[in-house]
């Protein structure tokens, strides 16, 4: 299948009308933004695109049809803008950035980079890296409360987090309230040792490790003595009005019916709340059924709520996170059908 698809590209390379197009580089450090590490980059743009690359120096030289040449030296020149303002480019987003240019929407790429959310105290700049993390910013903006659901490593977690530190630097809200279900594979609190806080911070602790990178340890630690950030189990949000803030609750699929509603209804005047979880993943007792999913059923056509669904294109990790999620998908489809 591999070698007609390359047969037909070279066809198409030998008897469409040739071009040259020359990307000009300011650094070694652009070239390896732009091709990888060891050029690793190369296979990707060949895989997809009928044209030669010919690095020269500080050059970068597109050679083959217009049609795939242009939309290539496009993206190559959008990207270029991005790194000489300070952003990093991973594999995953030159692949997204790829499949954008592939697909007839290279145009796309400056409105998706263009949104900057905060850059942490190590100079990473925090923007969304595919379109659906881009809708989930946008519904965060513009609505009070966000139900995100998606499979891990789509950044639903991350994201809010980075929001919710930005709407606290921009003096939108005074605190910034954490919370998941103590409900991990079966287990409890209480047959945990040491103290209250040392009984819960296993089930915090990425977290904690979202706001070190975007806080730094020192002002996170600050925050947190003060009671500016607040991280507790969800039980411990019962008989509070949470006003004046940014509150999220993670794994929300392993929240009950019950505590859902009692989260939700903690909301108090000038707040937002951002629930995330992944369905598939429900570590609730047999028989209990997820308070999440029951949400999204229940509280999608009120106006003021939004629903964000994030998928396998989101996922930004190791490419092969996105194989794995599509692989248990197909075997649960299986598994339902039987």
């Amino acid at each position: 299948m591999k070698g007609r698809i390359l047969l037909r590209r070279l066809r198409h390379f030998l008897n469409a009308k040739l071009t040259s197009r020359t990307v000009l580089l300011n650094s070694g450090d652009e070239a390896v933004q732009l091709l990888g590490k060891f050029d690793q980059h190369f296979a990707l743009i060949e895989d997809q695109f009928a044209v030669r690359l010919i690095p020269r120096g500080h050059e970068l030289i597109l050679e083959g049809p217009e049609e795939e040449v242009e939309p290539l030296y496009q993206m190559f020149q959008e990207l270029l803008k991005q790194i000489r303002k300070g952003h990093l480019f991973s594999g995953r987003e030159f692949e997204y950035a790829l499949k954008l240019t592939r697909e007839g929407d290279v145009e796309q790429l400056k409105e998706l980079f263009s949104d900057l959310i905060l850059v942490t105290p190590r100079g990473r700049q925090i923007r969304p890296k595919t379109f659906g993390q881009k809708r989930y910013l946008e519904a965060i903006r513009s609505h009070d409360i966000v139900l995100c659901i998606g499979p891990a490593g789509t950044g639903k977690t991350y994201l809010a987090l980075a929001m919710a530190v930005e709407a606290l630097k921009n003096k939108q809200v005074q605190r910034i309230i954490l919370t998941r279900p103590a409900v991990e594979a079966g287990e409890h609190l209480g047959f945990l040792p040491g103290d209250f806080q040392e009984k819960v911070d296993p089930y915090l602790r990425p977290l904690y490790d979202g706001l070190y990178d975007l806080l730094g340890v020192e002002l996170f630690q600050k925050y947190r003595e003060r009671g500016i950030i607040e991280v507790a189990p969800l039980a411990y949000m019962r008989g509070r009005t949470l006003d004046d803030s940014f509150v999220i609750l993670d794994e929300g699929q392993n929240a009950t019916s019950e505590q859902m509603k009692m989260f939700l209804t903690r909301l108090g005047f000038d707040s937002k709340a951002v629930v995330t979880g992944d369905i598939t993943q429900v570590d609730l007792p047999r028989g209990r059924y997820s308070g999440l999913e029951e949400a999204a059923r229940i509280l999608a056509p009120i106006e003021g709520i939004a629903l964000v669904y994030l998928t396998e294109k989101d996922v930004v990790r190791h490419p092969l996170v996105q194989n794995i999620i599509k692989a248990y998908e197909q075997y649960e489809g299986l598994k339902e059908k039987k």
